[in-house]
């Protein structure tokens, strides 16, 4: 289907691509590859201006840290810029096996294997260990990392509510007890800033014998005890059987890790082509990672001013109005409704000098169209100043 598509139908592909150029062009609608000039913390140059970043996932602001950026520095000196390869190709370096080492002990695991990035971890924490035959059990507003890690496995996908205890119970009275199950969900939802309800979900994830993976790239270095994620947050730290996460958020890096038994670490990386085939993480990317994880048990004040910062910021939005899903995290949309709404609210802060994204159907449910945005324990009270009055004035503009 796809050979034909490309040798008879090219020229339709062209003309799909042509048309979607020329809509983007003649409604100067292009709000996603904007390349900065420079960046210092959560103040970037775009186009001539200073704007406050206002949509990083730089939670605990550890990018611009000076150990961490030293760490960085020493690596590179030490280890060149790359490894050039895949780890089963020219081998892992003692900087991965240190990393790893220190992740599994942090979040109380056997076993740890860090990736090049964090979509490829997550997509193979499910394509790895689920199979032809096998039923997964899945939110519906997963990030798409885990959908493709689905749709890989072959297995049989049954979808619940998002965040329903209750809906996930009715699902599974439907399958078959005998066949082997997973269930896959996110410790906080990146665009709902959501928390997982997981202890009622872990209850009954372990009474229909459910292996069970955690996407934990927005609760990691946010909830639990020093950042340990969502599982720590609620005490289950024994019973999810796979954790995943990216470390380009409060890690401050780049990649993705994987942690579980050794057993399951073990397979992973016999097994999964994600991990088998990919490139292995750079020096310096993964000194950063293990500097900023080290920042995380030391300097508890990040977490802290990434709390207070987010409690303000809330309270800012609410008294405007705004309806922000009942997020519960950094991770705060404004959810407006429609891209007719969405587009012109985007814009008036970017004319304030707030950089923002939106997120419109279908990468949202229908009807949540929304701008995305997450704070910082690097914003300052003057920089939340400044976005308030954005805020107000991208309300009067809407």
């Amino acid at each position: 289907m796809a050979l034909s598509f490309f040798t008879k139908d090219k020229k339709a592909l062209q003309a799909r691509c042509r048309d979607d150029y020329a809509t983007k062009m003649r409604l100067k609608y292009d709000p996603y590859y904007h390349a900065m000039s420079s960046q210092q913390g959560t103040t970037v140059t775009l186009d001539g201006r200073e704007m406050i970043m206002l949509s990083s996932n730089d939670y605990l602001g550890l990018s611009f840290h000076p150990k961490v950026i030293e760490a960085g520095r020493a690596a590179m000196l030490k280890w060149g810029t790359s490894t050039t390869g895949a780890r089963t190709s020219n081998g892992s370096r003692a900087f991965h096996v240190e990393l790893e080492e220190k992740l599994a002990a942090f979040l109380g695991r056997e076993a740890c294997h860090v990736s090049v990035a964090g979509y490829l971890a997550c997509m193979s924490s499910v394509a790895s260990f689920a199979q032809k035959g096998d039923v997964i059990l899945a939110d519906k507003n997963l990030h798409s990392c885990l959908w493709d890690g689905i749709r890989l496995s072959m297995a049989t996908v049954e979808r619940f509510s998002h965040n329903s205890p209750d809906d996930l119970r009715e699902v599974l009275a439907a399958v078959s007890p005998d066949a082997p199950k997973m269930m896959v969900v996110e410790g906080v939802y990146s665009m709902e800033g959501h928390i997982a309800r997981l202890p009622e979900l872990m209850e009954i994830a372990e009474e229909a014998n459910c292996f069970t993976v955690l996407d934990d790239a927005h609760g990691f270095g946010v909830l639990g005890r020093q950042g340990r994620g969502t599982a720590d947050h609620f005490g289950l730290n024994d019973k999810v059987d796979i954790l995943c996460g990216s470390m380009s958020k409060s890690l401050a890096s780049t990649g993705g890790f994987v942690a579980g038994s050794k057993e399951t670490i073990d397979y992973l990386r016999t097994h999964s082509r994600q991990t088998i085939f990919s490139a292995a993480l750079s020096p310096s990317q993964t000194a950063c990672a293990q500097a900023s994880l080290e920042v995380m048990q030391t300097e508890p004040q990040h977490l802290e001013q990434l709390w207070s910062n987010t409690r303000k910021y809330r309270a800012m939005l609410k008294s405007l109005g705004l309806d922000t899903w009942e997020s519960e995290t950094p991770a705060v949309p404004i959810v407006l409704g429609s891209k007719e709404r969405v587009y012109p609210f985007w814009k008036a802060l970017m004319e304030k000098g707030v950089f923002t994204v939106m997120s419109i159907a279908p990468a949202v449910p229908a009807g949540k169209d929304l701008i995305r945005t997450a704070i910082s324990a690097m914003h300052t009270d003057a920089q939340l100043e400044r976005i308030a009055d954005a805020m107000a004035y991208a309300v009067k503009k809407m």
